[in-house]
């Protein structure tokens, strides 16, 4: 039978990867932990970065490459920065201990920067700058990767599709929220066009000749993403690699590994940076929620072109889509599905919602 969309609520979702993941032996906070990040990518509707994930996750965990009883832990810092060794647990845990500790340097100092090597993959940065900017902290996330992409000119890749996310804070309004890899597109979306058979557009790949090329069975062996914007998203993902990798003492670019298709022994070796600034410190927060008002009503008020309503912030529509799933339940889409199944055969887990369709 082919599988097909399914609609399920945010707790319903959330209790089913918890138990997935509490079978690996991860800890009950842990699991927690990652299921909140991977279950708030769904209910934005960015099904690339949410339990989608989760079949690669539990094949590392149970293979040792990402270890259930690891404990990130503060190598060497000082009163606004720290250098954080996930031991290789995964990226979530590490991305959160990491995000935390960020904050709690930039309440007392007015900024902090966090490097965090040694990690597994963390998933959609964005949910780390979201964290901040709900405790009223402006943040700047970037991550780096296994080389996927391209630079301009380049036959093969170069940097990974090192994502760079920021979240910033608007009391008690959704915070502005931007969350892009530094790739014309997220490897994972080209995974999921080929997987349902969609057409890939001209700018998302280069062949091995060095031109674009719209044969999605290519990646990633035969072709690379795209650069964003081509020199520009080249420049953003080497600073992503700068922050994440070079500056804390991590893996770069090659020494990075797969969390997909390497075996499920072997770390990945992630790294990833949060950069927070206190905005309380720095400006009252009257004075920020006045001015930042005045910008957003500025940019809602642009005149837009033929059926556009207005012109949206970003993070505007995921944060509708959010809205919906809390009420309605996330609509998975039948890829996902089709993951989610896997996991239950592997892990004799069935929940009602998943079954039958």
């Amino acid at each position: 039978m082919t599988d097909t969309a399914v609609t399920v609520s945010i707790a319903e979702l959330r209790d089913f990867v918890i138990a997935t993941l509490r079978q690996t032996g991860l800890g009950e906070a842990d699991s927690a932990t990652t299921a909140d990040a991977l279950v708030e990518a769904d209910s934005l509707g960015v099904f690339t970065h949410g339990t989608k994930l989760l079949v690669g996750y539990l094949r590392k965990l149970r293979g040792g490459g990402y270890r259930p009883d690891a404990t990130p832990r503060i190598e060497r810092e000082g009163p606004s920065w720290a250098v954080i060794d996930g031991e290789s647990g995964l990226g979530q845990v590490g991305g959160v201990f990491a995000i935390h500790t960020a904050l709690a340097k930039a309440r007392q100092t007015g900024m902090a920067y966090v490097g965090l090597r040694n990690t597994g993959h963390i998933g959609a940065a964005g949910y780390y700058a979201t964290l901040a900017a709900r405790q009223g902290m402006i943040a700047l996330v970037t991550g780096n990767d296994m080389p996927s992409v391209a630079a301009p000119g380049s036959r093969g890749p170069v940097l990974g599709s090192n994502p760079i996310a920021y979240g910033i804070p608007r009391g008690s309004d959704d915070p502005i929220l931007l969350d892009i890899a530094t790739a014309a597109v997220a490897g994972g979306k080209v995974y999921a066009a080929h997987q349902r058979g969609e057409p890939i557009p001209a700018t998302w790949l280069i062949g091995k000749d060095g031109r674009p090329t719209t044969d999605g069975s290519l990646y990633p062996y035969q072709a690379s993403l795209a650069p964003m914007a081509g020199h520009k998203g080249y420049g953003f993902g080497l600073w992503c690699e700068l922050l994440s990798a070079v500056l804390p003492g991590g893996h770069l670019t090659w020494q990075v590994g797969s969390w997909m298709f390497d075996e499920p022994t072997r770390p990945s070796w992630h790294n990833a940076s949060f950069t927070v600034w206190n905005v309380s410190a720095m400006t009252s927060e009257e004075a920020w929620l006045s001015r930042l008002k005045h910008l957003v009503d500025e940019i809602h008020a642009a005149p837009t072109a033929d059926g556009i309503d207005r012109v949206l912030l970003p993070g505007e529509r995921e944060w509708a889509n959010h809205r919906r799933a809390s009420e309605q339940g996330i609509p998975l889409p039948a890829d996902v599905v089709a993951k989610l199944k896997t996991i239950a055969e592997e892990t004799g887990l069935h929940p009602a919602w998943l079954q039958n369709h």
